[in-house]
């Protein structure tokens, strides 16, 4: 027969206990109460005599018996016994009357009045991630190395630096003068178009400064042509840029299709969050190739700057915080391991819209994140490490806020120029 031991009692041992954990909602950090080291006996639910795993809500009660109540109470009850009321609750048949086992519960002094809100849950797992972000870790752990090793795996299958497979342009002549060459996308457009509109797309170019590939990236700052020469504008990039985002938006999807955890989400989650980071993993992966002294993007024999997106219809209220964004980054000067770990973060993001498996991936995150502070903690020496992290979480905010602005551009350079993959198109549509 199980003895009840009033629960001021059972708190003052709970608090003495050197292993146990606070009180409350288990789901966070509830942790066994620990009887005194000489009883040593199992101990049972006193709700259905399964093996219990301590204290719950003022009772032990195994994990089955402590969510039951939760659930219970969280929402208003409204059981009925099909019998008379006096159901025997087993193990074996605790879900056949909800009734009867809720009424168990109560009956052995379980209390609603320590179910946590979902406030309070959330404010205390902000509290335990930080304290875990906090301690200084000796090593990385065997499951953390496997997840850095995976993910490195994925990247370098899909991401070339040498750009080898991206073949849709040839680079330009190196022995030619950028400054008398037009960008790529111009040197193999149609030859239908008619000489007149060459000669518009020239002095396009010539205004805005050098060629494709050239080091002049500077912004032109130009932007008060009406609405009528607006209208007759053609982004002479844009065919080429189009078809950059495709190749790289489709070695993104490959990348996410190599990871163990992604594939193992519901395909409409998985669907959901490539939507939400391909435009992110694909900044991310153009930083590793970003010169900050030049501010080139050196993709193998091709080279980027700002001005190649600006002729491709990209403005400056999207181009000149990218670029910043660029340095910010850069000049971090992040381990390949880091940079891996930093798009996974931004794959497994719980807020993506159409995401329904919010918790799930919430973990995955935390996990990542975990990782990531465990190895800068320990694969970096310098004095500013502790400041590393919280600069690549301000990375990653930042880069939502640059989502979020490319896709009202790229809407607004369709409806001009209606050149983009329906690819792209369908990367930056948001759900209905």
């Amino acid at each position: 027969m199980n003895t009840f031991i009033p629960f001021e009692t059972r708190l003052a041992v709970f608090r003495m206990s050197s292993g146990s954990r606070a009180l409350g909602d288990s789901g966070v950090e509830e942790g066994p109460w620990e009887e005194p080291e000489e009883d040593d006996e199992p101990k049972v639910c006193q709700v259905c005599g399964d093996a219990a795993t301590g204290y719950h809500f003022n009772a032990m009660t195994c994990e089955g018996c402590k969510g039951f109540f939760r659930r219970a109470m969280k929402g208003t009850p409204n059981f009925h016994c099909a019998f008379q009321s006096n159901c025997v609750i087993t193990k074996n048949n605790r879900r056949q009357c909800q009734s009867c086992r809720l009424q168990k519960c109560l009956s052995i002094g379980m209390l609603k009045e320590l179910i946590m809100s979902d406030e309070a849950v959330e404010k205390r797992r902000m509290l335990i991630r930080r304290k875990r972000m906090a301690e200084e870790p000796t090593e990385l752990t065997q499951e953390q190395e496997s997840t850095i090793q995976e993910l490195l795996m994925a990247h370098k299958k899909t991401f070339d630096i040498t750009f080898s497979d991206f073949n849709q342009f040839r680079p330009p002549d190196c022995e030619a003068e950028h400054t008398q060459q037009p960008s790529l996308s111009h040197q193999f457009s149609p030859e239908a178009e008619g000489k007149e509109e060459v000669d518009d797309t020239m002095e396009n170019i010539e205004r805005d400064g050098s060629a494709f590939g050239s080091t002049d990236c500077e912004l032109q700052t130009e932007e008060s042509e009406n609405k009528s020469q607006q209208e007759k504008i053609k982004f002479t990039n844009l065919p080429h840029i189009t078809d950059l985002s495709t190749y790289m938006i489709q070695k993104v999807i490959s990348y996410a299709k190599l990871i163990k955890a992604f594939r193992a989400l519901k395909i409409e989650d998985q669907i959901a969050l490539l939507k939400g980071s391909a435009f992110e993993i694909v900044l991310i992966r153009f930083n590793m190739l970003f010169n900050e002294k030049t501010g080139i993007w050196e993709c193998g024999s091709l080279k980027y700057c700002m001005n190649d997106a600006h002729r491709a219809g990209f403005q400056r209220h999207l181009l000149d915080p990218l670029l910043k964004f660029h340095y910010a980054l850069r000049r971090l000067h992040l381990h390949e391991e880091e940079y891996v770990l930093m798009q996974a973060i931004s794959l497994f993001s719980p807020d993506r819209p159409g995401v329904t498996q919010h918790s799930v991936v919430d973990e995955l995150q935390e996990t990542l994140t975990l990782t990531l502070n465990t190895y800068i903690s320990v694969k970096r020496s310098d004095p500013q490490k502790q400041l590393l992290l919280p600069r690549v979480m301000a990375c990653l905010a930042e880069m939502r806020t640059l989502n979020e602005e490319h896709t009202k551009q790229v809407l607004q350079i369709q409806d001009v120029q209606p050149e983009m993959s329906p690819l792209v198109l369908e990367i930056v549509s948001r759900p209905c």
